[in-house]
């Protein structure tokens, strides 16, 4: 096993800032495992936005040495037993039962090891998980918790349905691809002429839906969404993202002050976990939807989600759980409930890996229909062996083996952490200092804080 830290200094573009995250560094805790056989390795990363990397790193090295010495084929036949003895170590558990930290390391343990049963039969992740029986797929899944929302026999049910439908759902994936949204030009921290800019080559590129970061002012929101009704028309499909900064009765009148922009969705207007918030929330800026899931720490939050119609639009992320194996749980309880499962992909690497999942759905569970669109940011994918391709607004199937998520191993050299070429050099040190990617910059912060009381 190998770990790396990788991070990329977007902050100092703006990319991916929002209302709670004003200057993200996108960054990913890379996990490694290297095999007897030559050049076959399987790669995961767990996503997140700079300093959480001291944390989330040596979690997965933690996570990651229970799997040291298996046989590739063993783990693939036993890959749920797997899932559920990473999920039961109770030592790690007690920090945060089926989420948090040591769950989403587990999610990198998983990941890489069906990036690597995917490389070692030659097919991308999509394909393998498309061609798996209904049986395997759900022995992979740990129904600990959810059974009174999905059962192994309902499961069963749902991909033994589907299954008639596989050769031409892949058919149509194949020649037409999943569609793609886009967050591109909906950064907080752009500009107005950034932003509509960026917003006419999305509608020139073919994306049928644009999503617009908000809530840091509802002044500025309405002035923003003006702008962009000047520019996309009435009619053209846009939503908005909170990013959780609101309670909910703020998120209720918030979003009912912006009725008249006809949004498809919110996303994440309050805290991920408050399940009951969002059901309420839900009911009361109807016809606006709620959308949310990018942090919803495990399939017990996405459960109590759909049983409690908190939610119209589920958007798993490929490392905010354990794994392939969680989000087959969570795609499966979606096609139950029949809510649209809508993939974030925002971050480093997320669009390269969550595709295979929505893939996985359209030719395996619920089919291709008009509910569903995968998120789409056009940064850093020239870092990964496979980048997206998306062409007209639509996400192409990836055909090399494996998950996506193996980097280019000169990005790895560039932008590892702290040791890598940028962050060892003078600007990448200065920038380190300024946006407190590195640790020792915060204890200074906090020492002065202190020292000043």
């Amino acid at each position: 096993m190998r770990t790396f830290d990788v991070r990329f200094p977007t902050s100092q573009m703006l990319d991916g800032s929002d209302a709670m995250n004003a200057d993200p560094d996108y960054s990913a805790a890379y996990l490694r495992i290297e095999t007897s056989a030559p050049n076959l390795t399987g790669d995961a990363f767990v996503f997140t936005i700079g300093r959480g990397n001291d944390v989330q790193v040596r979690a997965i090295e933690i996570m990651a040495e229970k799997i040291a010495g298996l046989e590739l084929e063993y783990a693939f036949d036993h890959i749920g037993d797997i899932a559920r003895e990473l999920s039961a170590d109770s030592q790690l558990r007690w920090l945060g039962a089926d989420k948090g930290v040591f769950h989403m390391a587990a999610g990198a343990v998983l990941n890489a090891l069906w990036d690597l049963f995917a490389k070692s039969r030659g097919v991308p992740l999509w394909k393998l998980l498309s061609d798996m029986t209904p049986k395997q797929l759900v022995a992979a899944i740990d129904f600990r918790y959810i059974t009174d929302a999905l059962t192994p026999e309902e499961a069963l049910s749902i991909l033994e349905k589907g299954f008639a439908g596989r050769k031409s759902n892949e058919e149509i994936l194949l020649k037409k691809g999943l569609p793609a949204y886009t967050t591109t030009p909906g950064w907080l921290g752009y500009t107005d002429e950034k932003m509509l800019r960026l917003t006419q080559e999305a509608v020139d590129s073919g994306f049928g839906l644009i999503k617009y970061k908000c809530g840091k002012s509802l002044e500025d929101d309405r002035r923003r969404l003006t702008k962009i009704r000047e520019i996309v028309g009435p009619d053209f499909p846009i939503a908005i993202d909170a990013n959780q900064v609101w309670d909910v009765d703020v998120a209720i009148a918030w979003v009912n002050a912006l009725q008249e922009f006809d949004l498809q969705w919110i996303e994440e207007p309050t805290h991920p976990d408050d399940v009951v918030g969002h059901a309420r929330i839900a009911r009361e800026v109807a016809p606006t939807r709620v959308a949310t899931g990018e942090h919803a720490s495990s399939r017990i939050i996405f459960k109590q989600l759909l049983q409690s119609d908190a939610i119209r639009v589920m958007q798993i992320d490929a490392t905010r759980v354990a794994g392939v194996n969680e989000n087959i749980a969570n795609i499966l309880m979606a096609a139950k409930y029949g809510i649209p499962v809508c993939p974030h992909a925002g971050g480093v690497g997320l669009c390269e890996v969550v595709q295979h999942l929505a893939m996985f759905d359209a030719v395996a569970v619920t089919g291709h229909h008009d509910q569903r669109v995968v998120e789409y940011v056009d940064h850093l994918h020239e870092h990964f062996m496979e980048p997206t391709n998306v062409v007209h607004g639509a996400y192409m199937p990836p055909k090399s083996p494996g998950s996506g998520a193996q980097m280019v191993e000169s990005t790895i050299a560039e932008f590892e952490f702290p040791s890598g070429i940028y962050w060892s050099s003078e600007k990448g040190k200065a920038h380190a200092l300024s946006s407190n990617t590195a640790h020792s910059s915060s204890d200074i912060l906090i020492n002065e804080k202190i020292g000043a009381r």
